[in-house]
């Protein structure tokens, strides 16, 4: 197969008018990347419009920046039926390679293989509806703008900056100064690190840079395919001492992508195809389209907003690429928020809703950013040794010593505890459970109803995910079948939250998960789980945001 890397379809050419501008809004999104995107798509999902913001008229596929979608963000995407599409969009799939494959060169020696990386299965993955998918960012966005561009409820308009928030008035300026104000119920920060939103409210980002640089380099090279003597893999991972770091596909036609690492981008002859030719170990034609330098950086930021303007993605938090988990936690970010504010606009949400949302997010970017961290004290170059090529017993005794190093690499590319473990145990939402917490590891993800877990997935005799059952417009009460409970809540729902009652002739499951019945929330985390529909009433309410305990939410 020889499939060139998707082009981008045809956006509206030019910039959007100020004058198209509506004078108020639900909800003011200002930036139009994936995190502003999907949080446009999730309200829309849910019947809320929305007005995105974003400076850039079009995408750059010269910066690929993010390469991995994981299982926990393609299930996200499958709820808003885009899952398909960007699979369909994507260069590369799992059939190519589930692999990452640390070796001395492209030409060289395999020295460590990570199987099933990135959540990559080409067979049916069991702990996710979706498995997860190596496609560059430009390609994301593009399929993200295109959804945005085919709703009745989402106004993207590119071209055009927010340049300041006052309150829920938000200035929006264009490229010959022009400016309209537009006032929003909400406005949310989507752009980026340095956010015009985050510095409206005077919220500082704390933490700091990594010591080294790296240099990205996007290149056509019609010879290192076959030059290549290892195994395919979505990464390689270079340790040569004369140039380390990432090599990986682009398309299966002649696109690659390299991440040298710890690299002085300072210097003034620095030579990128020199670089790919060594870390090819190969004398390979090499075109180079495009460079970009960066610094791995790990800052987040002391509040997520207040008093309905709120943060996501990069302007709340910043972690390094290791692992692949930046893009995919401001998605995450998108969904936690997306939900919560349909809801109180809506007029099902309770106050202490919205306020939820900075206390679930932000531990999950602190703990994501101290994993990546980790990562990044652990980079190709550290491993870097000549006699990782020889062909010789000290260099077969060096490999496999290295090989058990390289074990220290595991939580970057195996990473279940991080993408699927995570825990909002401790929010107001959620209903407290005798069971103590899973033990929280960045590798291990062990399932569990626990409230506050991401309900365990599961296939069900039908073939179909259980997570198909579930309304995530509102609530689902997931029930066992002849269970008392299973009546539903009825006339206790005092708020009129959307609450859909499922019966499942599943006991196996509903033995794992300790209860006959599980209350699960829009963003199919639990919320609580137990026997008695009064408990499930109060539950509820309390998961709605309508009071900071269960004893507040009790009649």
């Amino acid at each position: 197969m020889n499939t060139p890397l998707p082009e981008p379809p045809e956006e509206p050419a030019g910039p959007a008018e100020l004058a198209s501008l509506p004078d108020r809004v639900p909800v003011l999104v200002a930036g139009g990347g994936p995190s502003g995107l999907f949080l446009a798509l999730e309200l829309a999902h849910r019947g809320i419009g929305s007005l995105v913001i974003e400076p850039r008229v079009d995408v750059d596929p010269h910066r690929p920046r993010a390469k991995t979608t994981n299982a926990r963000t393609m299930t996200h995407l499958r709820r808003l039926g885009l899952a398909e599409d960007l699979r369909a969009a994507a260069a590369l799939d799992a059939r190519y390679s589930e692999d990452v494959i640390f070796c001395s060169s492209l030409t060289g020696f395999e020295v460590k293989r990570f199987r099933h990386a990135f959540q990559l299965h080409r067979d049916r993955f069991e702990l996710q509806p979706e498995a997860g998918q190596q496609v560059p960012q430009p390609v994301v966005e593009t399929v993200l703008r295109a959804a945005a561009r085919r709703s009745d409820l989402v106004t993207l308009c590119t071209g055009l900056s927010v340049t300041s928030v006052e309150g829920h008035t938000v200035t929006v300026s264009d490229s010959e100064g022009g400016t309209r104000r537009v006032h929003a119920d909400f406005v949310v920060g989507a752009d980026g690190g340095a956010s015009v939103v985050r510095k409206s409210l005077g919220i500082a980002m704390q933490g700091g840079s990594a010591n080294r640089s790296n240099l990205n380099v996007l290149f056509r090279s019609t010879q290192l395919a076959q030059a290549v003597t290892l195994d395919p893999a979505v990464q390689y991972w270079v340790m040569s001492p004369d140039a380390s770091g990432i090599i990986g596909r682009a398309d299966l036609a002649d696109r690659w992508w390299a991440i040298v690492q710890g690299v002085d981008i300072e210097r003034n002859d620095l030579d990128p195809a020199a670089l790919i030719r060594a870390m090819a170990g190969a004398d390979i034609d090499v075109e180079v389209v495009a460079t970009d330098p960066w610094t791995a950086r790990m800052l987040l930021a002391d509040s997520y907003g207040r008093d309905g303007v709120y943060l996501i993605g990069d302007a709340a938090h910043l972690n390094p690429p290791w692992g692949g988990h930046g893009f995919n936690t401001c998605i995450g970010d998108a969904a936690n928020l997306g939900w919560k504010l349909a809801a109180t606009l809506d007029g099902w949400g309770g106050e202490a809703l919205l306020d939820s949302y900075e206390l679930e997010r932000r531990p999950v970017a602190e703990r994501t950013i101290r994993d990546a961290a980790t990562n990044g004290r652990a980079l190709a170059n550290d491993f870097a040794d000549t006699l990782l090529g020889s062909d010789s017993t000290e260099g077969e005794t060096l490999r496999a010593r290295a090989s058990d190093a390289l074990e220290v690499k595991r939580s970057e590319f195996s990473s279940l505890g991080l993408v699927l473990g995570y825990s909002y145990a401790e929010s107001p939402l959620v209903a407290a459970d005798a069971e103590p917490e899973p033990p929280q590891s960045p590798i291990v993800y062990v399932p569990s109803a626990r409230p506050g877990m991401l309900l365990p997935h599961a296939w069900l005799a039908d073939g179909s995910s259980l997570y198909d059952l579930l309304d995530d417009r509102g609530f689902t009460l997931l029930v066992a079948a002849g269970a008392e409970i299973g009546n539903g809540l009825g006339g206790s729902n005092r708020h009129d939250i959307p609450v859909h009652t499922v019966a499942l002739d599943e006991p196996t499951l509903f033995a794992r998960w300790g209860a006959p019945a599980v209350l699960v929330r829009p963003d199919q985390h639990v919320a609580w789980r137990g026997s008695s529909a009064s408990d499930a009433a109060t539950a509820l309410d309390l998961a709605a945001g309508w009071a900071h305990s269960l004893q507040e939410a009790t009649p």
